[in-house]
């Protein structure tokens, strides 16, 4: 129990350092002139599933699944998971 526990704990501050992390490099690119660094920073990757609809006659559920993931993302996602090591 206290091992699934650790697992979702995990799970969850992986997740906030992404979002964070995802802020930062929005904040960074505004404050950035346009270029190299720029482009670096911003570039992301579209990683997902579309939207599929499944109709049932009586309901209609549509899923999809997108995850954009740029530079400052995956620092936020190292730093929380070194974070979360070291520091819990």
């Amino acid at each position: 129990m206290i091992r699934n526990r650790r697992l979702g704990a995990l799970v969850l501050w992986l997740i906030c350092g992404a979002v964070i992390g995802s802020l930062f490099g929005e904040l960074l690119g505004l404050i950035l002139p346009e270029g190299v660094v720029h482009d670096f920073f911003l570039t992301s990757a579209d990683i997902g599933i579309g939207p599929v609809t499944i109709d049932l006659a009586v309901v209609s559920f549509t899923l999809g699944f997108k995850l954009d993931i740029n530079v400052t993302g995956v620092l936020g996602i190292l730093f929380s998971a070194y974070y979360f090591r070291w520091f819990r």
